[in-house]
């Protein structure tokens, strides 16, 4: 494990291995290495052309924190990790890490290539937005010492998780991973922001841009990712047959290692 101080002192943890042209991976709700083998294990599969760095988002796993939160702040952490991989790179985002990665494009980082996988915006009417205050209520269940309150509130309302799921999920040995994390669901509420795609990022984004969904996912994970690709001057759109939300590594790397080593 290394780390990098992003520009307001807080530690990013974070492992490279591969070789070739560097990509970033920016995890969505819950992701962090310890607790996240399906990054890892698309993290190995890129590193056989790429040179990968896969991190720890803020007040996660062994990165640290520092508050007050902003968006801004994790773009910077995004930025600390394209200096250490020599000043530039390709950036893959997952769910509303996608979202951060598309804002990072956006904000001007170094960024050469951008890959998004299922941004969660909400473009229509497939499905009912996330209520407001939700922020401030899974902070507030966070803070009191009700962390499994919070990844509840967060799975059935932000993450549009049936309620009849989530009950066995809190016997099942993913749970206590899922509460570590808790406190920081309000970053990704605070990066997904309004639930529909910044318009600004018409203009702002100019790299090129790889926008994939699956095939099994929502229809309104499906239909945001189009629209994503609709919006930005040079983005393609591609969906994985059979995928879902959970994407595979296996038929996920093999896209992503061709985008980025064109």
């Amino acid at each position: 494990m290394s780390q990098v101080t992003s520009n307001d002192g807080t530690k990013i943890g974070y492992d490279q291995q591969g070789s070739g042209p560097p990509v970033v991976l920016v995890g969505g709700a819950f992701q962090y290495r310890a607790f996240d083998p399906r990054t890892q294990e698309l993290a190995t599969l890129l590193a056989e052309q790429l040179t990968v760095i896969n991190y720890d988002r803020r007040g996660r796993g062994e990165s640290t924190d520092t508050s007050p939160y902003a968006v801004e702040r994790e773009i910077e952490d995004i930025d600390a990790l394209i200096t250490e991989a020599g000043g530039s790179a390709g950036v893959f985002g997952m769910s509303s890490g996608a979202a951060l990665a598309l804002a990072a494009a956006a904000s001007g980082s170094a960024i050469t290539k951008l890959a998004l996988y299922e941004p969660p915006y909400i473009v229509d009417d497939s499905r009912t937005p996330p209520p407001a205050g939700l922020a401030r209520r899974l902070a507030d269940l966070a803070a009191s010492g009700d962390p499994g309150g919070a990844v509840e509130l967060f799975l059935t309302t932000a993450a549009d998780v049936p309620a009849e799921f989530v009950g066995p999920m809190r016997d099942s040995p993913i749970w206590p991973g899922f509460e570590s994390v808790a406190h920081t669901l309000p970053y990704d509420m605070a990066v997904m922001g309004g639930y529909s795609v910044p318009a600004g990022h018409a203009t702002a984004v100019t790299v090129p841009t790889l926008v994939a969904d699956g095939a099994a996912s929502p229809a309104w994970m499906r239909n945001a990712a189009a629209r994503v690709a609709e919006t930005l001057p040079d983005a393609k759109h591609y969906t994985l047959d059979g995928q879902s939300h959970d994407v595979a590594p296996a038929v996920l790397a093999p896209l992503l290692t061709t985008f980025f080593t064109a």
